[in-house]
């Protein structure tokens, strides 16, 4: 194994290891840290954590883990993946998370690079763009669990890290590998560990990926490792051949309760031709509805049936003011859980999923642990292999077209 990746969340895992086996390399997907080695033949790993929300010292402990695991799998360089969107809060988890990797890695340049052009994030000036707004007003704001409110990385990552954080600006970028990795040891030698590249278009980051081809340590986007895989093939590391796909006949159901400006629109127009069971967070808590009664209904349905806690801002607020945040977080997500439970085990075949906590929850609901790459349904987001008889898409809240879950179904079937 060659390059050893770390996720914070299921759907960006995902949303990396689908970057990484486009671009040739045979990748496999691990629900948490595996207990086994790794086939001979893969070439990266993702090791997928549910750590982007929990106790700093937690996500931290669990990624020394996983960094463990791959290290002892032979890799030879690592990948911390974390959202497009940056999603994090004063007190982590993204700086924590690096400043233990980088310890353990002995790493001293390490980049910070969460643009996907190909989802409309880029990065200038320090400054994270979702298409054509600043991060503070692209929805992000009103995120439930990580509300990002400043749009510069910078700025943000300062109080979660005791490093100092320095900054390769787009004037170098646009000017090539060279200029990037030159950029870099002038930061270092500047007294800089953790430093912001910019990033405006794919070509950007595949010179970033030529530059930072000797580092140890890379942090990110699943966008930056674009330019990874080439590295490898140029030393003659790997094939360049990811692994055969085939899609799953039977029943089809969507769960979603992301709240993403995205997501919502998606839940909007799927609606106007297939049925939609909506989930009432006060209902669930108070027992009136269970994840059986939203699973016996999603079986006698026809077409992609979607069991949804989509709701704007200001609905969201008000459940968690009167419930309180974790308490509402922990009975959606466990909702959704016994739901994925449920269904499966009434013959559905294919899940998609909207959110990452969702996700997250169904994956851990199901038992997952290894999970194989196939087709791109939206960037960012693959078709996923979970067994024999099932396959699944786990969908970061804000990626995605209107029309994703009926475009995902049939990329799962095979008939897209």
């Amino acid at each position: 194994m060659l390059l050893g990746c770390i996720g914070d969340d299921f759907t960006g895992s995902s949303d990396l290891a689908n970057t990484l086996s486009k671009q040739g390399m045979r990748v496999v997907q691990y629900t948490g840290v595996p207990t086994e080695a790794a086939s001979d033949d893969v070439e990266a790993s993702v090791v997928a954590l549910k750590s982007r929300s929990i106790d700093p010292a937690a996500a931290v402990a669990q990624s020394l883990d996983a960094l463990a695991w791959l290290q002892a799998q032979g890799c030879t360089q690592f990948f911390f993946k974390y959202c497009s969107t940056f999603d994090s809060t004063a007190d982590g988890n993204i700086g924590p998370v690096a400043d233990a990797l980088a310890e353990a890695l002995d790493a001293h340049q390490v980049i910070f690079c969460p643009a996907f052009p190909g989802t409309g994030r880029s990065i200038y000036q320090g400054h994270l763009f979702v298409n054509d707004v600043l991060l503070n007003a692209s929805g992000m704001q009103n995120h439930p669990l990580t509300p990002m409110t400043d749009p510069d990385i910078r700025r943000w990552l300062k109080p979660q890290t005791k490093h100092r954080v320095g900054h390769v600006a787009a004037r170098d970028v646009l000017q090539g590998a060279d200029a990037i990795r030159a950029g870099l040891q002038t930061q270092h030698e500047a007294g800089h560990r953790h430093i912001v590249v910019d990033a405006l278009q794919d070509a950007d980051l595949l010179e970033i990926g030529k530059a930072v081809a000797d580092l140890p340590l890379i942090t990110g986007g699943s966008g930056v490792a674009l330019g990874l895989p080439d590295n490898f093939k140029a030393r003659g590391q790997i094939k360049g051949t990811a692994g055969a796909w085939a899609g799953q006949n039977g029943p089809c159901v969507a769960l979603s309760g992301s709240c993403s400006v995205a997501t919502r629109a998606q839940v909007e127009q799927h609606l106007q031709t297939n049925p939609g069971f909506e989930v009432v967070a006060a209902e669930v808590i108070g027992g009136r509805l269970t994840a059986q009664d939203a699973a016996d209904w999603a079986v006698q349905q026809s077409g992609v049936p979607l069991i949804y806690s989509s709701a704007d801002p200001q609905v969201v607020r008000a459940v968690q003011d009167e419930f309180g945040r974790d308490r509402a977080a922990e009975a959606i997500e466990g909702f959704f859980a016994e739901t994925a439970r449920a269904l499966v085990a009434q013959g559905v075949t294919r899940l998609l999923t909207a959110g990452g906590e969702t996700s997250g929850a169904v994956v851990e609901g199901l038992k997952l642990q290894t999970l194989e790459i196939g087709p791109e349904i939206d960037p960012g987001v693959p078709a996923l292999r979970a067994g024999p008889d099932l396959v699944i898409a786990l969908k970061s809240g804000n990626f995605g077209a209107p029309d994703f879950f009926e475009k995902a179904a049939g990329i799962l079937e095979g008939t897209s």
